[in-house]
C-alpha cells in the first residue's frame, strides 16, 4: 500500500478543505431540487447515480447545436445526426407483440419523413401531439426504399424558451424516461446542481501542471462539460477531465512500480552460469536477432540487482520469445535456482515441453511436464523431484498453481499468454518460495503503447520487434464463399508441393442463432473434396479427450495428414514449419488479435505461406476494416492499434483486467496522446517530489492514498 509518512503539517489546510468539499459532493442525490426519494431510487438502480458527485460525473455523450436546423430534403445526403423543426401530422401504431411499432409522420416546408419507435411505445405515444411544432434530433436511415428516423429525440418547440446554443444529450433508460428523467430531465437536474458547485470543487492537480498544459480549473471543467455555451467550452472541459483521469491512473502505476522496486527484494543471479554459456555457445538453434540480444541484456540487468524482476515480454508470433525465456531460466539454473513455465493450455504446455526438452537433451538439465492429464503415479515423482531439486525446469498449466506443488528453490517464473490467467491465479506462484521468484510474462498479442502504459505501467516492458532471418511475410487474402472451389484448387496445388493446410472454424456444432459454418459440417465437406486415399485429414477441437487430441496433432506434426480441420485450440502452441496455408472460415466471427494469432501458425518455414480469410458475401463495416487490416499488414503492433480502436480496451485485455480502468470520460482508444502526456507529467512530478510531500501536492497525496486503500495490490503480480 502507498503509505506516506504522517506529520505533514503544511497539508492540514488542504486536507480539511478536501473533506469539507467531499461532504458536499457526497450529498445524497435525493436532496437535489427536482429529485426526491422516488426519483433518487430510480437514478440509483438505473444509472448508479447516488450522490451529487455521481451526477457531476455523468457526462453528456454528445451536444446538439441548437442554432442549426436542416431540411427533411437534406437528410438522404447527410451521414450524421441532424436537427429539424416541423410538425407531426399523423400518428399510428402497427404490428403485434414484439414486432409492434409506433409511426409518426413529421413534416416541414421541404417534405415529410416517418419517425419510428420500436420500444417504449406505451410511454412515447401519449407525448406525440398532432399539429404541434417540434424540435427533432436524429439520424435518417434507409429501410428498403424508404427513409425514416428511428427513435428520434423530440421536444416541443417554443420560440420563447428554446435554446439557441449547445444542448447536452445524456443517456437515459425506459424507466427513467417514464419518470420524466429523459435526456432533458437529466439536463434539468445538472442545471440545478451546477450553480451550487461554485467554490466547492477541490482542485486535484498541482498549479504548475495546470498552467504548463493550459488546462482550465476542475470547477470550470464540470460547469462547461454540462452547460457549454460554445463548442470550445466542452472541448476544454473534456481535455481537463480526461487528463486528470489519466494522470491519476498513471500516478498509481508509477507509484506501484516504485514501491515494488523498493520493497520487493529479489534473488541475485550473480552470473549467467555454465549451463547458459554451454547452451548459448554450442546449442542455439539459430543466431539470436538484435532484438533478442537487447531483451536478454535488459533481463540480465534486472536479475543482478537484487530487486524483484517483474517484466513483460512482448513479441509478435514467431519472434523468438520462448528462446529468450529459456535462456532466462538457464540463468536461474546456473545460480542454483529452479524455473517454472506456465502456459494456459495443455497443447501449448506440451509444445513447450517437447521443444525445450529437445533443445536441452545434451545438457545436465532435467525438464518435467505437469498438466491435468498427468497420472497420479507420475505426479508423485514430479513432486519429489521438485522438492529435492533434481527437476530444474517445470513446465505446465494451471496444475502448477496447486498447493501440493512445492519447489526446493524456485527463482524464476515464466508465464506465457498471461492474459488467459486471472490475476489471483498468477499471484499464487509468488507463494512457491519465501522470497518471490522473478517473473517474466510473455505475450504474443502485441499491446498498443497506450494500453501497455496503462495496464502494465508498473512493469518493465521489453519488446522483440524483429523476426528471425529467412522468414518470408505471410501473404493474406480475403475470399468470399463464392470463391470456395477456386480456394480448394489452390489447396490441392499446395498439397502437391508437399505442404500442409490448417482450416479453422469458430464453432463445433451448429448454432441456432448464427448462420456460420461449423466444424463438423466443414470436416465432412473437406473429406468429400479431398477424399481418401489421396488425401488424409485430421480433426482437433476442445471437446476431444486429451489423448485423442494429441494423437491427431501428432499425425499432422509428423506429416501423416495433409489437412488439419480445427477450432481455435490451435491458436497457440502448434509449430509445424511444413504448414504453408491457414484458412480461417467465417473470419467475420473473429477479432483482429485472434485472426493474427491464427495466421501465425504458418510462415514458420522457409517457404512462402498464405492466410485465406473466408467470409459470407455480406459483412459489416467493422468486419471489412478488420479484414482489410489483416490483408494490408503483418505488423502485430499496427494490428493491435486498429483492434483497440474497433473493440476498446476492456475487450482487448479481458474482464479480469478491466477493473483497473473504471474510466468515466477518457478513452484509451482515442486519447493516446493524452495517455503519453499524462504519464510524462506524472513522471516529472515524482522526480521532483517522490513522496508527494510538497504543500502544492497535498491534495494529490490524499487522492493517491485513497486510491491505494481502495484497490488490492495486484500490481506486483502484473
Amino acid at each position: 500500500m502507498f503509505i506516506i509518512n504522517s506529520g505533514c503539517n503544511h497539508c492540514e489546510v488542504d486536507i480539511l478543505y478536501f473533506y469539507e468539499m467531499n461532504e458536499f459532493l457526497q450529498t445524497s442525490i435525493e436532496f437535489l431540487k427536482g429529485v426526491g426519494p422516488q426519483r433518487a431510487e430510480l437514478l440509483r438502480k438505473e444509472i448508479n447515480i447516488y450522490t451529487f458527485s455521481d451526477l457531476l460525473n455523468y457526462f453528456p455523450f454528445r451536444y446538439i447545436d441548437r442554432s442549426k436546423y436542416h431540411k427533411i430534403s437534406d437528410l438522404p445526403y447527410l451521414d450524421s445526426y441532424a436537427q429539424l423543426k416541423g410538425r407531426i401530422v399523423q400518428v399510428s401504431e402497427g404490428g403485434n407483440g414484439k414486432f409492434k411499432k409506433l409511426t409518426a409522420k413529421f413534416q416541414d416546408e421541404s417534405g415529410m419523413i416517418d419517425l419510428v419507435w420500436f420500444q417504449g411505445i406505451r410511454w412515447i405515444r401519449p407525448l406525440l401531439k398532432v399539429g404541434v411544432e417540434y424540435q427533432l434530433f436524429g439520424k435518417a436511415k434507409l429501410f428498403g426504399s424508404t427513409w425514416n428516423i428511428p427513435h428520434p429525440e423530440l421536444a416541443e418547440y417554443d420560440s420563447i424558451t428554446v435554446k439557441t446554443g449547445l444542448q447536452p444529450v445524456y443517456s437515459s433508460t425506459e424507466r427513467l424516461t417514464a419518470a420524466g428523467l429523459h435526456s432533458k430531465g437529466i439536463e434539468r437536474l445538472t442545471a440545478a446542481l451546477i450553480p451550487q458547485i461554485k467554490g466547492r470543487i477541490p482542485e486535484t492537480l498541482p498549479l504548475d501542471i495546470i498552467q504548463q498544459n493550459r488546462l482550465i480549473s476542475r470547477e470550470d471543467a464540470f460547469r462547461l462539460a454540462h452547460l457549454p455555451k460554445f463548442e470550445n467550452d466542452f472541448h476544454q472541459a473534456r481535455l481537463r477531465l480526461k487528463f486528470e483521469e489519466l494522470f491519476i491512473l498513471q500516478m498509481e502505476m508509477l507509484l506501484r512500480k516504485k514501491i515494488s522496486m523498493h520493497k520487493s527484494s529479489g534473488f541475485v543471479f550473480k552470473e549467467v552460469g555454465d549451463v547458459f554459456n554451454n547452451f548459448y555457445n554450442n546449442y542455439l538453434p539459430f543466431e539470436l536477432t538484435g532484438a533478442q540480444k537487447r531483451v536478454l541484456k535488459e533481463i540480465r540487468r534486472n536479475v543482478m540487482e537484487g530487486v524483484h524482476m517483474n517484466r513483460l515480454l512482448q513479441g509478435d508470433v514467431g519472434s523468438g520469445k520462448t528462446l529468450v525465456a529459456l535462456l532466462t531460466m538457464l540463468m536461474g539454473i546456473g545460480n542454483d535456482f529452479q524455473a517454472a513455465l506456465m502456459a494456459p493450455t495443455e497443447i501449448l504446455a506440451t509444445q513447450h515441453f517437447e521443444t525445450i526438452s529437445e533443445q536441452l537433451k545434451d545438457l545436465p538439465v532435467k525438464v518435467a511436464l505437469l498438466t491435468g492429464s498427468v497420472k497420479k503415479k507420475n505426479r508423485v515423482h514430479i513432486h519429489e523431484g521438485l522438492e529435492d531439486g533434481s527437476i530444474h525446469i517445470l513446465i505446465g498449466t494451471h496444475a502448477l498453481l496447486e498447493d501440493v506443488v512445492q519447489f526446493q528453490n524456485l527463482g524464476i517464473v515464466v508465464i506465457d499468454e498471461q492474459h488467459r490467467f486471472g490475476v489471483a491465479q498468477r499471484a499464487r506462484m509468488w507463494k512457491k518460495n519465501t522470497t518471490p521468484p522473478h517473473v517474466l510474462i510473455m505475450t504474443a498479442t502485441p499491446i498498443p503503447r497506450t494500453l501497455a502504459m496503462t495496464f502494465y505501467g508498473d512493469l518493465d516492458v521489453s519488446v522483440i520487434d524483429e523476426l528471425p532471418p529467412g522468414r518470408k511475410p505471410i501473404s493474406t487474402v480475403h475470399r468470399y464463399e463464392s470463391y470456395r472451389l477456386r480456394v480448394f484448387g489452390f489447396l490441392r496445388e499446395e498439397i502437391n508441393k508437399g505442404r500442409q493446410i490448417y482450416i479453422v472454424y469458430p464453432l463445433i456444432h451448429e448454432s441456432e442463432k448464427m448462420d456460420f459454418n461449423n466444424l463438423m459440417e466443414g470436416f465432412e465437406s473437406i473429406t468429400r473434396a479431398f477424399p481418401l486415399p489421396e488425401f488424409k485429414v485430421s480433426i482437433v477441437h476442445g471437446k476431444m479427450k486429451p489423448e485423442d487430441k494429441d494423437f491427431e496433432m501428432q499425425r499432422f506434426i509428423k506429416g501423416d495428414t495433409q489437412i488439419m480441420v480445427a477450432t481455435t485450440v490451435i491458436e497457440v502452441g502448434v509449430n509445424v514449419p511444413n504448414a504453408s496455408v491457414m484458412i480461417i472460415e467465417s473470419a467475420e466471427r473473429f477479432g483482429l488479435s485472434q485472426l493474427h494469432q491464427l495466421r501465425g501458425r504458418v510462415g514458420r518455414g522457409a517457404e512462402q505461406s498464405y492466410c485465406i480469410l473466408m467470409t459470407g458475401d455480406k459483412i459489416s463495416k467493422d468486419t471489412m476494416k478488420r479484414i482489410e487490416t489483416m490483408v494490408r499488414t503483418n505488423d502485430g503492433f499496427e494490428i493491435a492499434e486498429v483492434d483497440l480502436q474497433l473493440r476498446g480496451p476492456g475487450d482487448l485485455m479481458g474482464t479480469q483486467q478491466s477493473g483497473i480502468l473504471n474510466l468515466k470520460i477518457a478513452d484509451l482508444a482515442r486519447d493516446g496522446q493524452l495517455v503519453v502526456l499524462s504519464r510524462d507529467e506524472a513522471k516529472r512530478l515524482l522526480e521532483t517530489d517522490p513522496r508527494l510531500e510538497k504543500p502544492e501536492n497535498g491534495m494529490l497525496r490524499q487522492i493517491m492514498e485513497h486510491v491505494f486503500r481502495s484497490k488490492p495490490d495486484w500490481g506486483k503480480i502484473a
